[in-house]
């Protein structure tokens, strides 16, 4: 109990609490540095700086209250059974049941209001109502949910969303102020308050009239139907009614930055909604993992301009408190898997440091006395004694530079199983002796950044080449002790970090770097998790551009260059790139079967 921190303690309470507000033993709760989620009894909520400043704590209360209040009074099957089809109408018909068993504990409890307030506040900061510019820039969802609550608690809404929601009030109250009060005597009653929902989503107009949905509705109303939750916003948009088109369109992206957790019930759907803090909607790449193709000898990879890239150091890209923050995520992910440290760096000692090995020469006349033959002497009074001597063995200094993949396809628990393995890699490389530097590479835009700008600027020349703007980004030097650069792995869990990504630009900068030094050994290990993707560069390129760049690069190191290259696969295969490589799924497997795989990337190749 003495190796307990603040933390540790402030989380088995909450986990405590929230078993016994759920009224379901098998509650869990566990930090994220990503949006809060819950999946069944597991719950992932914001995790507060390490003095646990009061309204942060005040945060993680109000998540954990929100999930065990719905895992206590909401019925997900009755839910779902009645649940509207068209995008915008569902995303309201959630919002608005969340708001029914949030009220429910924020009426009982005092406390559970104060934490879910601090809850509302932290997910409406990240809201586009929060930067409503006029009515069609409000969610429709967003508004009823903040204006529902506030029926319900009597809890105002928060500043910064009060402008927002007072752009839409009028038009809101009008439709269906009348229903909002029939909703306030029916909290008790998930299924006449989710009736009452319907009724009330039918006056927003944002689903058929009862029956609408059959086969033999009346043709006008059936091609209304087919479109409705597209058309509706349109064709009422000249009524100053916020559901644009464009609204419709993006429900489910607003719906998951704002109140993603009302109805998460996965990884997958948390990350969906997560796009940073740039606002880059709908910009997530896609590995096309294509499969092998002849190289084209004739291949020529051209960088329309290098002006905007840029080397940056992780603390330039994050202050201190925050990169602390982080860090204590991954040191929470970390409990448990100290014991891994130990046996990987014992293994990896005999393969890394295989010339250290001793070596003997046998039957020598003075030197170390040989145990072994002592038998030989006790049958054979008359044999002298036999002494051995160690050889001296040339060892080679080696530096091993980890690159990871920092694309946006890593978002998640991908990046959170590539920074954790590269903190395990670092401190048991560090631990026999090895220098390691770690890197990661990005684009600091989504699409394209100045680059393309530029490109659009000279009249959009053919075949441009590479057309975004590269980040590579330094989390450790290979002289600076582990100490000194841990907290900056954290960098990697920051929102908005990871976008596009092009291996093999970021391939050819981690070589140079290993070039340069003056180590005997050098070993180049990447940690990705499938193929180059630039939206902005593929599509005014040949197709296949950037891993055919990839495959060259890879090519010309794994023939050519007294670097060694290797490389492990996050959740993909990685071996159609990488001659020596291996997969892991999970952080976990570094301390089994894995290891031994992952200790032969190391072992001397004879042919060099």
């Amino acid at each position: 109990m003495s190796d307990e921190t603040p933390l540790d303690r402030f989380k088995q309470a909450l986990t405590g609490a929230s078993r016994a507000l759920a009224r379901e033993a098998e509650v869990e709760v566990a930090w994220s540095a990503d949006s809060p989620a819950a999946s069944g009894t597991s719950f992932r909520v914001p995790l507060p700086g390490r003095n646990l400043p009061p309204e942060q704590a005040r945060e993680a209360r109000g998540f954990a209250d929100s999930f065990a209040l719905k895992l206590r009074h909401h019925n997900a099957s009755l839910h779902s059974r009645n649940a509207p089809a068209e995008p915008l109408a569902r995303a309201c018909y959630d919002v608005v049941e969340q708001a029914r068993y949030e009220a429910l504990g924020s009426n009982n409890f005092s406390g559970i209001a104060d934490n879910l307030d601090a809850a509302v506040e932290l997910r409406t900061a990240s809201d586009p109502i929060s930067r409503a510019q006029n009515a069609d820039d409000v969610p429709l969802q967003s508004a009823l949910a903040l204006m529902l609550r506030e029926k319900l608690t009597g809890h105002p809404i928060p500043a910064r969303a009060a402008a927002g929601v007072e752009m839409v009030r009028g038009w809101i109250e009008n439709k269906v102020g009348a229903d909002f009060d029939a909703l306030a005597l029916s909290l008790d009653d998930q299924n006449a308050f989710q009736s009452l929902t319907l009724d009330m989503l039918r006056h927003l107009e944002l689903t058929k009239e009862e029956g609408g949905d059959s086969s033999d509705n009346e043709g006008g109303e059936d091609e209304e139907g087919q479109d409705d939750s597209e058309d509706d916003g349109e064709d009422d948009s000249g009524q100053n009614e916020p559901q644009a088109t464009e609204m419709a369109g993006e429900t489910s992206e607003s719906d998951d930055e704002g109140d993603s957790e009302s109805e998460l019930t996965s990884d997958e759907e948390m990350t969906d909604g997560e796009v940073g803090d740039e606002g880059e909607e709908g910009m997530m790449p896609v590995r096309p993992n294509r499969p092998w193709t002849d190289l084209p000898d004739s291949f020529d990879y051209k960088v329309f301009t290098d002006r905007f890239d840029e080397v940056v150091e992780a603390p330039e890209l994050c202050d201190t408190d925050e990169l602390d923050r982080l860090r204590a995520y991954l040191d929470s992910q970390l409990t448990g898997l100290q014991s891994i440290v130990t046996r990987l760096a014992n293994r990896l000692q005999r393969r890394l440091m295989a010339q250290q090995n001793r070596s003997w020469d046998f039957d020598q006349e003075e030197g170390i006395l040989d145990a072994a033959r002592l038998a030989r002497v006790v049958t054979m009074p008359g044999h002298a004694l036999s002494y051995k001597v160690e050889r001296d063995v040339e060892f080679k200094d080696t530096i091993v530079t980890l690159l990871i993949d920092n694309s946006g396809s890593m978002r998640g628990r991908p990046i959170s199983i590539a920074a954790i393995s590269a903190d395990i890699m670092a401190r048991t490389l560090e631990r026999c002796g090895v220098k390691v530097e770690i890197l990661g590479f990005t684009t600091r835009a989504w699409k394209g950044g100045q680059s393309r700008e530029a490109w659009l600027a000279e009249g959009k020349p053919a075949d441009p080449g590479r057309l975004n703007d590269l980040r590579h980004i330094i989390y450790k030097k290979a002289d600076e002790p582990w100490r000194r650069a841990r907290r900056n792995l954290g960098l990697m869990m920051r929102e908005g970090l990871l976008k596009e990504n092009i291996d093999g630009e970021a391939l050819q900068w981690a070589h140079s770097r290993l070039l340069a030094r003056h180590e005997d050994r050098r070993i180049l290990m990447v940690i990705s998790d499938g193929a180059p993707v630039d939206d902005s560069t593929l599509s005014v390129n040949s197709a296949g551009y950037l891993e055919t760049h990839l495959r060259k690069t890879i090519d010309w190191i794994e023939k050519l260059s007294p670097v060694q290259l290797v490389a492990i696969g996050i959740g993909h295969d990685v071996t159609r790139y990488y001659k020596r490589a291996v997969t892991i799924m999970d952080v976990e497997q570094l301390g089994g079967t894995i290891i031994e795989q992952l200790a032969g990337l190391f072992e001397v190749d004879d042919r060099r």
